[in-house]
């Protein structure tokens, strides 16, 4: 007798094995295997016996098949709980003004004559000996220029007077903010920040994670963007 399957037994097993929508694969792959085996095992010759070395390799193969599933699993259910945590952070983040890479700046004037501007934040590699600020209208004049002084590694934040370089009062508008920071006579790499409030927060999905709604001008951000909270 052939250690081969009879056709008509693979046909059995195969109308009778489990859906793939109601098993995993690893446990479908598993159940016809042992169906199979056992099978084999019932028709082989007992002159021509199955190869053991074979079979174990086989079973190996549905052990870490089964074992990958698992991990993936574990994986998921972990990112899972991650992305939950990091809605619930953003959440707590929902009206709050924020920080972001950006070079707007918003003037208001108040009713006695106040000015009021949005801040603005300068984000260094390294420390500065000095850095100097360049306020520049929407069409790209110069309103005013004026010196910080050293400023340190990492995230500061900083508010324009909303005066130009004579002294006066700017027009009420958006205008942006340039930085040029030196150390030793060198340029200095700086990132300009932008200030924005958050107005609301989109979970994550397959494509991303958490993002949050600056508004029609700022548009979604990422967590990995908010660079302060003010």
């Amino acid at each position: 007798m052939s250690n081969t399957i009879d056709a008509n037994v693979v046909s059995r097993l195969n109308q009778g094995g489990p859906s793939s929508r109601d098993a995993s694969q690893s446990a479908e792959l598993r159940n016809n295997f042992m169906t199979l085996l056992i099978a084999q095992m019932q028709h082989q010759d007992p002159l021509n016996p199955m190869d053991n070395h074979e079979m174990t390799t086989q079973l190996a193969q549905i052990n870490t098949v089964s074992g990958i599933e698992d991990l993936n699993k574990t994986m998921k259910g972990i990112t899972d709980q991650m992305n939950a945590g990091q809605t619930l952070q953003a959440t707590a983040l929902i009206g709050k003004g924020v920080l972001v890479p950006g070079d707007r700046l918003l003037l208001e004037h108040g009713e006695e004559g106040e000015l009021h501007t949005t801040p603005f934040g300068i984000e260094l590699p390294q420390s500065a000996d000095n850095v100097r600020v360049v306020i520049t209208s929407a069409s790209g004049q110069v309103i005013n220029r004026y010196d910080i002084g050293p400023v340190k590694a990492g995230v500061e934040s900083f508010t324009w007077d909303g005066r130009t370089s004579e002294g006066e009062a700017a027009a009420a508008g958006s205008y942006r903010v340039r930085i040029e920071a030196t150390s030793d006579g060198k340029a200095v790499n700086a990132n300009t920040l932008n200030y924005a409030v958050v107005g609301g927060v989109t979970p994550p999905d397959k494509n991303g994670g958490v993002r949050l709604d600056l508004g029609a001008v700022y548009g979604q951000v990422g967590l990995d963007q908010i660079k302060q909270i003010l």
